[in-house]
């Protein structure tokens, strides 16, 4: 029995019910053509917001309806059902907007968040530089302050939603004689069409190509004061505040991938005759899918495990880390295993397994690299 039933309630179920039915009209028929574009039409966040997918736990007065994470949870379940793990609203609704509602002031929430639910602001937040990855420390771009505006130069790379964003959070420094790096280091918004904030090309990526990533530049940008997400100087707690949450939805996309890519190949190699024979009568076969299976059921105990601390408010560090970590790289070894299983028919675009095999790869290097989860973990556990 699933460890998160008992939390399940008879509203939840019937909101699962919906998103499946309006993913398998709205989007698994779509995915191909989104692919092809590179991109995901605006129509299609907009519609998504009509339904009231986007952002559903923030509270009414915001444009949400005030949902528990399970139901964030449940839509990300869903896409990744649909083969198309390039729309990417979960990284909006679940990791960028809480940044707008948890530190935001009431006047900014007002201004942004009604559009953040409804699809008419697509956002994105903008950390990684061309010299820097995980090291944010090194961070180069700066937000200098005069008088009422902030003036923002600097450069920002692999940015998802970096061409559909109507707003970006960009973390810059504010303060470059702070006497560490991380002190000085602020979250400003700034919205699309501010003069000196330009969208660069859509990078070219091996996977999850109906996803917009783009760089960014900011020359001379001029941000009013106004526009400054919290504090001035805590940017960098801000942002370790919400990774937390970002892993988790990383895992969570990892783990039902992991099972899709599973029950995709369990029917395959149950059809799929060779010397006579289903090739899942093959002993190797067979006890390589059970290996796997075991490893998705691993992978579904821990997961949970961790959602129900995180309803509680009690996932910590070390089990989000561990979570992305391990669940990650599960998922990169089943996708592996399960093209291997599909021959060189795994190997066609036509068959959903290459897709998943593509857009799996990235899932242990974004949100935190399996090295840096790796890091995390040993200091927490006092190595």
């Amino acid at each position: 029995m699933s460890l998160l039933e008992k939390h399940y309630t008879d509203e939840h179920r019937l909101f699962r019910d919906a998103v499946r039915r309006y993913f398998a009209k709205e989007v698994t028929p779509k995915a191909d053509q989104w692919e092809k574009d590179g991109i995901v039409p605006r129509e299609a966040w907009k519609k998504l917001g009509e339904q009231g997918f986007l952002c559903p736990w923030l509270p009414e007065e915001y444009g949400g309806v005030g949902a528990d994470f399970l139901y964030s949870f449940i839509l990300t379940q869903e896409l990744a059902r649909t083969n198309c793990t390039g729309f990417f609203f979960p990284l909006h609704s679940d990791i960028i907007v809480p940044y707008l509602y948890s530190f935001g002031n009431e006047e900014q929430k007002k201004r942004w968040l009604p559009g953040c639910v409804t699809g008419d602001i697509i956002t994105a937040v903008a950390m990684t530089e061309p010299g820097t990855g995980s090291d944010l420390a090194a961070m180069r771009t700066t937000a200098i302050r005069q008088d009422d505006h902030y003036i923002i130069n600097g450069q920002k790379t692999f940015i998802s939603n970096g061409v559909s964003c109507d707003l970006v959070i960009v973390a810059a420094v504010t303060n470059p004689k702070a006497s560490s790096p991380y002190e000085g280091m602020s979250l400003i918004v700034v919205e699309d069409g501010t003069p000196g904030f330009e969208k660069g090309r859509k990078l070219d990526k091996i996977g999850l190509h109906s996803q917009d990533t783009a760089e960014m530049a900011f020359v001379d940008c001029k941000v009013p004061v106004e526009n400054l997400l919290g504090q001035e100087g805590l940017g960098f707690y801000y942002l370790m505040e919400k990774l937390q949450q970002e892993r988790l939805v990383c895992a969570m996309g990892s783990q039902v991938g992991a099972e899709e890519a599973l029950r995709i190949t369990i029917e395959y190699t149950k059809t799929r005759e060779a010397f006579g024979r289903p090739i899942s009568r093959f002993q190797y076969i067979s006890f390589e899918l059970a290996k796997m299976a075991t490893e998705v059921e691993i992978g579904r105990a821990f997961l949970e495990s961790c959602l129900i601390d995180h309803l509680d408010k009690k996932l910590d560090v070390k089990r989000a880390s561990m979570a992305k970590y391990w669940i990650c790289e599960m998922l990169n070894r089943v996708v592996s295993q399960c093209v291997q299983f599909h021959g060189g028919y795994g190997y066609m675009e036509e068959y959903p397994i290459a897709r998943m095999f593509r857009d799996a790869r990235v899932q242990t290097i974004y949100a935190g690299t399996s090295e840096i989860m790796l890091l995390i973990i040993s200091r927490q556990l006092g190595l």
